[in-house]
């Protein structure tokens, strides 16, 4: 395998990338309008796409809404994230929450609806 990305379907790419780049500091890797690609400078190698939806090149039954995900990405700084979805009024669907697994889980939705899980250990 030469790569691998998630793809997240939005009706509004700029908006979607934008979040991902507030909340979690991601970069702009490539900007083709329909679709972004994002990058973070601490992980090498990691890609996301934010794709429009509509866009011809997505099959029309493809484009309804996805499910079945939640995109996961583990931080330091928890509540630093917290702070800056409730700045940025994201829909918060869980607030920081220890798990039985030795995390704080913070679960938002992002302005495509996608499900997102901001977690970091409990140290």
């Amino acid at each position: 395998m030469n790569r691998a990305f998630t793809n997240i379907l939005s009706g509004d790419v700029e908006k979607t990338a934008g979040f991902y780049q507030e909340l979690l500091g991601m970069k702009r890797a490539g900007d083709f309008g329909w679709f972004i690609v994002l990058m973070h400078d601490d992980m090498p190698g990691f890609e996301m796409g934010v794709l429009d939806k509509d866009h011809d090149t997505i099959p029309p039954d493809v484009s309804l809404n996805p499910a079945g995900y939640i995109l996961t990405f583990v931080v330091d700084d928890l509540e630093g994230v917290y702070a800056r979805a409730i700045s940025m009024q994201t829909e918060i669907l869980q607030e920081p929450t220890n798990m039985p697994y030795g995390q704080q889980r913070l679960m938002l939705r992002d302005p495509s609806g996608s499900v997102v899980d901001v977690s970091s250990p409990i140290g």
